[in-house]
């Protein structure tokens, strides 16, 4: 049986989501989302973060602590989205220097010069999720980006043919999604991990 909304129940739903950059005063929020597992693994979304050395010896407290220390110094590591007042999902995102796991990577490198912001993992609550939500969040992540003087945010989506793919391996995001919200194919080098880009008009 598919969890998929109506499309009426679904605008509705639209209409009471709101998204805010994580900071302390909603830190038990992210907490609540990630659970005691910390999201995927023991990951607190530090994985993109860190060298895998350094991700494999922090999993779990390790990696919740230097999350939590990004936070209180201010660091804004990205946003979290609501349904009402109610917790949802998480997004990565922030400028690429951020993410030490993307200047080591061979398929993920730099297209050139331009100063971009990446847009890197997606948590969504299991209850929210296979309900369309991707699309909204970027857009405001978009419009959160723009805020900060992005002109462009790239994103590294999975571009797979099933819609049953594990959420566990989809953290990046579909390329169905990413196109529906305007982003473009920028580069590929892998056959199902496209670099796609949206170009901030100003």
């Amino acid at each position: 049986m598919s969890n998929r909304l109506p499309r009426d129940k679904k605008k509705s739903m639209m209409r009471k989501i709101s998204c805010h950059p994580l900071t302390e005063s909603n830190w038990k929020d992210f907490e609540k989302l990630f659970g005691a597992k910390g999201a995927c693994g023991g990951c607190w979304c530090m994985y993109w973060r860190l060298g895998r050395e350094d991700f494999d010896r922090n999993k779990g407290e390790g990696n919740k602590k230097s999350m939590k220390k990004l936070v209180v110094k201010g660091n804004v590591p990205g946003l979290l989205l609501y349904v009402e007042k109610e917790i949802a999902g998480w997004c990565s995102v922030a400028p690429r220097e951020e993410f030490l796991k993307l200047q080591n990577s061979r398929v993920l490198t730099r297209i050139d010069e331009k100063k971009v912001w990446s847009v890197v993992c997606f948590f969504i609550a299991k209850e929210f999720r296979r309900r369309g939500l991707t699309v909204p969040f970027l857009e405001f992540v978009i419009d959160y980006c723009k805020k900060k003087g992005a002109t462009i945010v790239e994103g590294y989506p999975l571009d797979v043919d099933s819609d049953d793919y594990p959420a566990t391996f989809a953290y990046t995001g579909f390329y169905s999604a990413f196109r529906k919200a305007g982003f473009a194919e920028a580069e590929r080098r892998s056959p199902t991990r496209p670099i796609m880009r949206f170009q901030i008009v100003k």
